[in-house]
């Protein structure tokens, strides 16, 4: 198991995993999922990985289970769940200028299991749609 800087949210019965550098919008980004695409929190700022049955699992530190920093508020206590599989890693990068227009497809490898990644910029209004669309394959 190991334990990385990031934040985990279920949704559709998907487990998201969004990474990126310190201060870069994760949090805010599952904040968005959950109040308006209703999904559910595993774990913010911290998750713990695991390997199980060739795919990977995520879950929170007992610390932290159900807690959201919710920036120039504070921390948050929210529904959450315990754990869910890793279908998908969105790296949020600070330069929309940078993503590629037409990516070809990307993986994260954790522990050596490769998962689907995207990058997107996390203020965008659409970036919580584009997930939900490499999730589901539509628009919803």
């Amino acid at each position: 198991m190991i334990n990385i800087h990031a934040t985990l949210v279920k949704i559709m019965d998907k487990g998201v995993l969004l990474i990126g550098k310190s201060g870069i919008g994760k949090s805010d980004v599952a904040l968005r999922l959950i109040m308006d695409k209703n999904a559910l929190l595993v774990a913010d700022d911290r998750v713990n990985i695991k390997v199980c049955n060739d795919g990977l699992i995520g879950s929170s530190p007992d610390e932290i289970k159900g807690k959201l920093e919710v920036r120039n508020v504070g921390i948050v206590e929210i529904e959450y769940t315990e754990n869910t599989k890793i279908d998908l890693c969105v790296e949020l990068v600070n330069d929309r200028n940078k993503l590629e227009r037409m990516p070809l497809p990307k993986y994260e490898e954790i522990l050596g299991v490769s998962i689907p990644k995207i990058e997107l910029y996390p203020f965008d209004c659409s970036t919580i749609h584009k997930i939900i669309q490499k999730i589901s394959g539509k628009i919803i």
